[in-house]
């Protein structure tokens, strides 16, 4: 049986049958005891609701969190994921988005403090590739969406999902015509795993290239929950990027994958779960960071 540490795993995308919990942060020096054969390092937070309420503790787990992990993972020779992002590419110049486009950052926008712990975290990580011979891999995550979500955590999906589901209207930042690609869990998930067990170590996009406006997307939540809201339209948050489609060439050659579950049936799944959801929940969902 293989032994894995996975960090940031309250929100560990998977099942997991045997496993103990470590309350710790990784900005610190983290002990394992024991082998390891793999390190999955997701910690961190995700969402611009999270992340602007504590930029420096999201640039810590970016940079000291990777380099503790990274020590970890030579220490014990095990191979080493990290979760990277789309957003590394920033407010791209270039579409679709592969993987050899560098990006367009603005490192002291307010969005750099994730934007930017990541990009370091990349390079940290291939430089333990390159200068220690560490088995490494740097998965670039795209949009994702599926159960389980909080509805609260300012993302796109479960805000339309859970204004449509309070009876409000459904808010659009900007003209709604910026794009993004929405991925299903289970398929993030197969794409991680074959990454995993890959012997690639340059970056890889794992997403969904159906590309789709906001506001085409705010559409289709209406009509999928049978809702009569209208679209409001509010002014567009700084450095929010106007387009995200993943090129998946690469993940199509080198790992053989590439989505199966369409928007129409991860959508459906999706909001049945949130339509189960109490009241009392969908109320706390609104109010939380206000």
């Amino acid at each position: 049986m293989k032994k894995v540490l996975i960090t940031g795993a309250a929100g560990f995308l998977g099942e997991l049958e045997y496993f103990e919990f470590y309350h710790h942060d990784v900005s610190k020096f983290v002990h394992v005891p024991g082998h390891l054969d793999y390190i999955l390092h997701f910690a961190s937070p995700a969402s611009p609701i999270d992340y602007l309420k504590i930029p420096i503790q999201t640039l810590k787990v970016g940079s000291l969190g990777t380099h503790n992990l990274l020590g970890l993972a030579k220490a014990k020779n095990a191979c080493m994921l990290i979760a990277s992002t789309s957003e590394v590419y920033g407010d791209p110049q270039v579409h679709p988005q592969q993987e050899d486009y560098w990006g367009n950052v603005n490192p002291v926008g307010p969005r750099g403090v994730y934007d930017e712990a990541k990009r370091f975290q990349e390079a940290i990580t291939m430089a333990y590739h390159t200068f220690h011979g560490l088995d490494t891999k740097i998965v670039r995550i795209f949009n994702t969406y599926g159960p389980r979500m909080r509805l609260n955590d300012g993302r796109v999906l479960p805000a339309f999902i859970g204004q449509a589901l309070r009876g409000e209207d459904l808010t659009v930042f900007g003209d709604g015509s910026q794009t993004r690609s929405f991925c299903y869990v289970d398929d993030l998930v197969e794409g991680i795993y074959r990454l995993l067990l890959s012997d690639y170590h340059q970056p890889v996009n794992i997403g969904n290239p159906s590309e789709i406006t906001i506001s085409q997307f705010a559409e289709e939540i209406i009509r999928l929950t049978g809702t009569k809201q209208k679209v409001v339209y509010k002014n567009l948050p700084v450095d929010d990027p106007k387009q995200r489609q993943p090129d998946i060439t690469r993940a199509q050659e080198i790992l053989g994958w590439e989505p199966k579950v369409s928007r129409e049936e991860g959508l459906k799944i999706t909001y049945d779960y949130f339509r189960g959801l109490s009241q009392e929940e969908l109320y706390k969902s609104k109010h939380r960071f206000e």
